[in-house]
């Protein structure tokens, strides 16, 4: 028993060690092509070997930590919408799967809701940042779909400026280089993770610093106020990331499919209404 629960801890040990190692991947290597255009190629085939080794290094480390956890087709979970009003679909799964170009974090079948009016800026180049409180969605109240225990609370991040101009995309391109590297909390940013039962897990990121009202080992009811929308981590507007996974960890989980009770699987680009419970 001793010597099983010795290998379990070097497992994690690994595990954590990986994670970290692939997040530092490709900002390592984007120095080091810089340092070989400095020296103008004097690294050679060293340059070469390195980027032999990083590829697939960067592409195996998320294969290997999800190898086994890789599921049959999973049919789809219904549950609450997480939002009352109207809101926009952007990214959904109802139009490509993985819904967000990647399966990194478990996110074959997230979908993120922005709150589209005429208040929201248009603008694509100037001003290149805004303030979030110039979004609709900024605050708006994220309710829990079901009946779960929080397993995990993250609400220290900084709502930062929005990113959604031609200019700051490409900040925010150098930027999620940056979070990627320091962990998958500084991409999801304030985030909540709800044990919704039978291996299915749900995740709330980009939650507005400050408004989470909830704590691990808390018991939510259906449509609970978990938090407001807002702007943090790798964010380019105020909005919600929301996905369902088949582990408490996205960095080991696997997506797995929902539907919205009266709403379905929204198409991107899609406005949708839900009315307020009572």
């Amino acid at each position: 028993m001793a010597r099983e629960q010795e290998r379990g801890r070097a497992g994690r040990r690994l595990r954590w060690c990986l994670i970290r190692a692939h997040g530092w991947t490709v900002p390592v290597l984007l120095a080091v092509i810089a340092v070989d255009i400095v020296l103008g190629g004097a690294m050679g085939p060293w340059f070469l070997l390195l980027v032999a080794l990083a590829v697939p290094f960067y592409a195996g480390v998320p294969l290997w930590l999800r190898s086994g956890r890789r599921q049959a087709a999973h049919e789809p979970v219904e549950v609450e919408a997480p939002v009352t009003g109207e809101w926009l679909a952007l990214n959904g799964p109802a139009d490509k799967v993985p819904s967000h170009g990647v399966r990194f974090l478990g996110q074959e079948y997230a979908i993120d809701l922005i709150v589209d009016s005429e208040e929201r800026p248009a603008s694509t180049w100037w001003p290149p940042m805004r303030r979030n409180e110039a979004f609709p969605a900024f605050g708006r109240p994220l309710l829990a779909v079901a009946g779960a225990e929080v397993v995990h609370v993250e609400d220290g991040a900084r709502d930062h400026l929005s990113r959604g101009t031609y200019p700051a995309l490409l900040y925010m391109l150098v930027e999620g280089l940056l979070r990627q590297a320091l962990g998958a909390h500084r991409l999801l940013g304030n985030h909540v993770v709800l044990d919704l039962g039978g291996g299915v897990y749900a995740l709330y990121a980009h939650l507005r610093q400050g408004s989470v009202r909830v704590r691990p080992g808390d018991r939510v009811g259906t449509g609970q106020v978990l938090g407001g929308c807002g702007n943090s981590g790798n964010s380019s507007e105020p909005h919600l990331h929301f996905q369902l996974m088949d582990a408490a960890d996205p960095r080991l989980a696997v997506g797995v499919p929902f539907t919205w009770r009266g709403v379905g699987v929204p198409a991107d680009g899609t406005v949708f209404s839900v009315s307020e419970r009572r």
